[in-house]
């Protein structure tokens, strides 16, 4: 029976090669489409939950509140880790992690840059690495050890046994390799290339026991049979206790409010916005959107095979009753039906691996994620099985009750046509579709406005030509020397040393005051930066009043500010210049005000920013290049005076304007994907119409030929056979405009500076699918009404 039913699908299939071919390459799309984003989504549901006690762990995170805004984040005290495994027997491992830190490392005459993760012992109890090489038990106890990824093992030692071996850290410290654990995962959130003690952060300087200093993770396992809501309550006053309790001195900071509290590990990376004190939202919402839409996008597919075989219903009416006739059930001819359909769907998922191998490269750099497929393992074959088995079954379900449910009596006389209920549903089928692509057009629409609307917002600074290095290895010692034989070289016209890249900021706090605040002033957060001499003039600040800071001119200028416009307000300053400010240990005198600008998130409110002189510290050089000189010219005299004063170190920049556009970089993602995949469901649903036309007309050619021999034109035939559809798609237009509104509404609301929802982004929208549409299907009409009338009516 089976064997049958193949049979006939095989020759109904290859008898209809035109409609055939457009249903395997419409859902081919459809079914290509969708497994990219499940292997995205999938790929970021397991995030992190390959560990085995994953069902244990968790990352301590604060929660506060500060004029009716509440808020978490994970970022902790670097002496929480160890005094809350002191203090709550709950608590069965702990590890404090750090991971942005570049060292070099050295070996024999290897110098590789590398990240390095401070991490304390209790990290190989808690989560499952996979070791290569060395001993599982007391790594990275000893504060002169190192635990290396296969990778960076190799970039380093080559073909030799790593364990044992002594690799510099920046040509000062030397550790020894414990092991060798493999690369890191797709799935998983940690991002190293090498472990090392957390006392060896210790010895380099890189610790401080400030309970209000949230710059490290930290992680913890709990005991079996810990209650999640116990131990919470047990933690909830732990850091802001502390806290006040180093603040009953200090006049100018208020008393804590914050809360601590534990939260599952595995679920960190998925919810990861703290508005609102909670996590319920973040990552986990462009998983339900591209969920969505990689589901809408295989049902468009399907609605093309439905409309396709539905409009083909008056080829198939006399097969049917014949059939009926001499004896083939319903439930056979649903099976039959079926059939097909299952067999084109297996051809199309072969088409769509094809399109998969082809275009999963380019996704994967969108997404920056390294997705893949692999065909060696039966459980990847089994699963395109069953995926293409339900898409052919979704596809060809309703079809095959539609074309199985025909009165042979009806279908033999040749009585019977395309019934108004069966027009009706595949008019709504094209509706469906197409108001799914104008509603992903309306949202690439809008992604792209709001990514351009930031773009142009006033950065605050001068990013062209500008770049910085980290400060490393000799260079502070030097620094005077690289500065003077940099200007001297014009490779060069400005230079300054600052806490951290202008795109950045490495600090803040709160506690800065005015003689016009009050106690709720106290709570305001401030970013930090620093500069030595010339931040104005080098980073392109615009001055508003006063001077720029200059500790080489005014020695008095240790103890000088400048201040951004934000901060004039924060502070209540009606005239800044000459006015002192004071932060929890330290007075300030302000000597310029700066217009605002951007160092947090360009999306974000500006918020108030303090630019200090030497009293704080400085981790970046920042140089405007000569533009008199190619970039090229000035590089390699640049990288020639680093080498000379820093010959260990490769010399390494990075150019100020790349950086302020890397953070665009995951929303242009969203956009370009939704734009892709906006493009998709409008290519499957012209694929529909084009095939719709094409049959509409054939079944018209004897009422076209007539028009014409009465006197009609070719553009009131186009007319005929175009209108109704056109119809469809301003229907369309007119649904998806509320829905992709309040869905891009909401999407908006997630930024602080953004752009109006405009009207005409919905005429974009809907003269974009109306203009694609009409182009499809004014091919096939034109082509019928120039037909030879003739030709059509011979047999008459």
């Amino acid at each position: 029976m089976i064997t049958n039913y193949l049979k006939i699908a095989f020759r109904s299939l290859r008898k209809n090669k035109g409609f055939t071919t457009i249903n395997i390459v419409g859902l081919a799309i459809g079914m290509a489409g969708a497994l990219m984003i499940m292997l995205w989504l999938q790929n970021m549901l397991t995030m992190d939950r390959y560990h085995e006690k994953i069902d244990r762990l968790y990352v301590i995170n604060n929660r506060d509140e500060n004029k009716g805004d509440k808020y978490a984040w994970p970022a902790t005290p670097k002496i929480l880790g160890p005094s809350l495994k002191e203090s709550f027997p709950d608590i069965e491992s702990y590890s404090r992690y750090s991971n942005f830190h570049l060292f070099l490392t050295t070996y024999g005459d290897k110098k590789l840059k590398s990240q390095l993760a401070f991490v304390d012992s209790g990290l190989f109890d808690m989560f499952s690495f996979s070791f290569i090489s060395g001993d599982k038990t007391g790594l990275l106890k000893d504060p002169n050890s190192i635990v290396l990824t296969e990778k960076k093992a190799k970039d380093l030692f080559g073909s030799e046994n790593p364990i044992g071996k002594i690799v510099k850290i920046d040509s000062v410290n030397q550790v020894k390799v414990q092991a060798v654990i493999k690369d890191i995962p797709t799935n998983s959130s940690f991002d190293f290339e090498g472990l090392i003690s957390w006392e060896y952060g210790k010895k380099i300087g890189f610790y401080d026991d400030n309970w209000g200093n949230n710059s490290i993770r930290t992680f913890i396992l709990l005991k079996k049979g810990t209650s999640l809501g116990n131990f919470n309550e047990k933690i909830k006053s732990f850091t802001r206790d502390h806290i006040n309790a180093d603040r009953t001195l200090t006049k100018n900071v208020s008393k804590s409010t914050v809360d601590l509290f534990a939260f599952p590990y595995k679920d960190s990376y998925l919810y990861n916005n703290g508005k609102g004190g909670v996590y319920k939202s973040g990552r986990i919402d462009l998983v339900k959107l591209f969920g969505w839409i990689g589901g809408f996008i295989l049902l468009v597919a399907c609605i093309n095979f439905m409309n396709l075989s539905t409009a083909k219903s008056e080829r198939r009416a006399k097969e049917v009753g014949v059939r009926k006739v001499i004896g083939a059930t319903k439930r056979s001819l649903v099976f039959q039906f079926l059939t097909e359909g299952i067999l084109i769907s297996f051809f199309a998922v072969v088409v769509a691996i094809i399109l998969i191998i082809i275009a999963l490269p380019h996704f994967n750099a969108l997404v920056s994620k390294n997705l893949s497929i692999s065909f060696l393992t039966v459980s990847t074959w089994c699963y395109l099985l069953v995926f293409s088995l339900l898409t052919g079954v979704l596809a060809a379900v309703y079809p095959a009750f539609f074309l199985s449910a025909f009165k042979p009596i009806s279908t033999l006389k040749g009585r019977f046509k395309g019934n108004s209920k069966g027009f009706n549903i595949r008019s709504i089928l094209v509706v469906f579709q197409f108001t799914l692509a104008i509603i992903l057009i309306i949202a690439t629409v809008v992604i792209s406005r709001q990514i351009q609307h930031t773009k142009d917002r006033d950065q605050g600074y001068l990013g062209d030509g500008l770049l910085y290095t980290e400060i490393e290895g000799n260079i502070a010692k030097n620094y005077t020397s690289i500065k003077n034989d940099l200007l001297a070289s014009q490779a060069v016209v400005s230079i300054s040393k600052n806490m951290s890249p202008i795109t950045d900021y490495y600090a803040s706090g709160q506690g800065i005051i005015s003689n016009a605040s009050n106690e709720e002033d106290k709570r305001i957060n401030y970013l930090w930066f620093s500069s030595d001499a010339d931040a104005v003039k080098n980073l392109g600040f615009t001055l508003v009043a006063g001077r720029d800071i200059d500790i080489y001119n005014f020695p008095t200028d240790s103890s000088a500010v400048l201040i951004d416009e934000a901060a004039v307000n924060s502070l209540k300053l009606k005239n800044p210049i000459g006015s002192t400010i004071e932060g929890v240990d330290s007075k300030w005198t302000v000597v310029g005000v700066i217009k605002n600008f951007i160092m947090d998130s360009p999306f974000g409110k500006n918020q108030p920013t303090i630019i200090l002189g030497p009293k704080s510290w400085f981790d970046v050089i920042h140089y405007r290049l000569n533009p008199a000189r190619s970039t090229s010219d000035n590089l390699k005299t640049i990288e020639g005076i680093f080498k000379k004063y820093n010959p260990e170190y490769p010399y390494s920049y990075h150019f100020i304007d790349k950086m302020f556009q890397s953070k665009f970089k995951e929303t242009q993602a969203v956009g370009t994907i939704a734009m892709f995949f906006a493009g998709l469901t409008i290519l499957i649903a012209c694929l529909g119409l084009l095939a719709l036309i094409a049959y509409i007309a054939e079944t018209k050619m004897k009422e076209i030929a007539v028009r014409k021999v009465l006197g009609a034109s070719v553009s009131q035939i186009t007319s005929l056979l175009s209108l109704d559809f056109i119809k469809l798609i301003i229907i369309s237009l007119l649904i998806a405009s509320p829905i992709a509104w309040w869905v891009m509404n909401n999407w908006l609301k997630d930024y602080e500076y953004r752009i109006n929802i405009e009207w005409y982004y919905f005429v974009i929208a809907g003269f974009t699918a109306i203009l694609i549409s009409f182009a499809t299907i004014s091919y096939q009409s034109i082509k019928a009404a120039l037909a030879n009338p003739v030709d059509s009516l011979r047999d008459e």
